[in-house]
């Protein structure tokens, strides 16, 4: 190969010289440089998914309002729409007023404060947890929260203190499932197997507990075995909602830690966390999150596995904005359920924990098939 010449002009030498510049550096339209592959695809996608998000977020509340008004206005004085949401807020009919405020409210407040924490708690749960089978019903949160319950119950203690008592149970679930990880030295994506046996353990209590139980107390008792909306307080709304609205404050201030915790232990620790300190910090909020969901309506089934699943779905990898969808479609999800449980199924009395467990049942059914698949595809 000739060197080059001067006489080929000093442009031409330099280039020359060079050797053949890269497409990238004289892409037109300011395309990205080399050494940033697709980072314009990248930011587009992520738009997209935010647009995305936001869209399914204002269809999910639109939905929401529609279906609180209804459930307001169903029952033997009916109302329109308008008139449920109207009375909701002091005005329109006396009568209205009364119906609403004081028997169909906090029954409706309840389903969409716990449905929205059961959501969120799962959501939270399955990242900490890096496994999509992890959740309160897995775990066994919610089997302590029923057994804290019925465990009041047949001590004849006040009707006040029960909730705190499911709170307790919850918690005590958490401390049983730790107490074996860390003897154990088991992987935290294998902690759903551990919180398996607690749950089934824990009902299994439960059940001992209610076949002894008075005749008048069993059915008192079976609202804390499948999770029930029935004979809502607005003072349990408060303190409940109150709890769990502080709750998910924290939950929503962790986010940023929960992002850098999914990029790995190693990648957590190299920007400053301490992964394992900060991951049962955040379980612990996740687990407290769960149980005071389940302290106000009891255990109520496949919320809190589905609706993260659901989500995902629609919008994508979790973030800030999916967590926010995430909790509009597990209130969505709960009070559509009791809607079904009221005015639908011909079953008197039937707890909404039955529609829900029955609309999850095939859920869980799938993921466990796809979770066996997983290795066998990797492989």
């Amino acid at each position: 190969m000739s060197a080059p010449t001067l006489g080929n002009g000093p442009g031409k030498a330099l280039k020359a010289l060079r050797g053949p510049e890269k497409a990238s550096d004289e892409a037109p339209g300011g395309a990205s440089p080399a050494g940033v592959p697709g980072a314009p695809a990248a930011g587009t996608s992520a738009a997209r998914r935010r647009t995305r998000t936001a869209a399914w977020s204002v269809v999910a509340a639109a939905l929401l309002v529609l279906l609180t008004g209804v459930a307001l206005g169903t029952g033997q004085v009916r109302m329109t729409i308008w008139e449920a949401l109207s009375a909701l807020v002091g005005s329109g009919d006396s009568g209205n007023v009364l119906v609403v405020q004081e028997f169909r409210a906090p029954r409706v407040v309840s389903a969409l404060i716990a449905g929205a924490g059961l959501a969120v708690a799962g959501s939270m749960l399955q990242r900490l947890f890096r496994n999509p089978l992890a959740s309160p019903d897995t775990i066994g949160v919610t089997g302590g929260a029923s057994f804290g319950a019925v465990l009041m119950l047949a001590t004849g203690a006040s009707q006040e203190l029960i909730p705190l008592a499911a709170l307790g149970g919850g918690l005590l679930a958490a401390l049983l499932l730790g107490g074996f990880a860390w003897r154990s030295r088991m992987a935290v994506t294998r902690l759903v197997l551990v919180g398996l046996a607690v749950q089934q353990g824990l009902a299994a209590a439960v059940n001992l507990m209610i076949v002894r139980f008075p005749a008048e107390l069993a059915s008192s008792a079976m609202q804390w075995t499948t999770g029930s909306l029935y004979g809502r307080t607005w003072t349990e709304v408060w303190i409940g909602g109150s709890a769990i609205a502080l709750t998910a404050v924290a939950v929503v201030a962790s986010q940023r830690r929960v992002a850098v915790l999914d990029l790995g232990d190693d990648s957590a620790g190299g920007l400053g966390l301490n992964p394992q300190r900060d991951r049962v910090l955040l379980l612990l909020l996740s687990i407290a999150l769960a149980s005071l969901a389940a302290a106000l309506t009891g255990p109520v089934a496949f919320v809190a596995l589905a609706v993260p699943h659901l989500v995902r779905l629609l919008a994508g990898p979790p973030t800030l904005g999916t967590l926010g969808l995430t909790a509009l479609t597990g209130a969505l999800l709960l009070l559509a359920s009791d809607l079904l449980v009221l005015h639908v199924i011909p079953v008197h009395g039937l707890p909404v924990g039955a529609v829900t467990a029955t609309l999850g049942a095939p859920w869980l059914l799938v993921l466990m098939i796809r979770q066996g698949r997983l290795p066998q595809r990797s492989s």
